[in-house]
């Protein structure tokens, strides 16, 4: 991590959820935005998950086939452990 610097994009991608969430401290939360401003794609990526965030919540359990209602949940379980799950 680049404490007090400026942020790159890896260290941005690795603080989104907690962006979006709302839940970074000052210092790290005016990184992040002054990276938005000068980094396009980054910025892009940001309103991708923004976007991806309120789709899944217009979703409800009956919304999707079970099959593919397994596969989201393993890969959830995966990203979470560090494993990826087999196709």
């Amino acid at each position: 991590m680049n404490l007090g610097l400026e942020m790159d994009c890896d260290e941005l991608v690795e603080l989104v959820t907690e962006y979006l969430d709302g839940a970074l401290d000052p210092a790290t939360h005016r990184r992040f935005t002054e990276h938005l401003a000068l980094c396009a794609g980054c910025a892009e990526y940001v309103e991708q998950m923004r976007e991806t965030v309120r789709l899944a919540g217009t979703l409800g359990e009956d919304d999707l086939r079970p099959d593919l209602r397994d596969k989201l949940l393993a890969a959830f379980r995966g990203w979470r452990t560090g494993t990826t799950p087999s196709p």
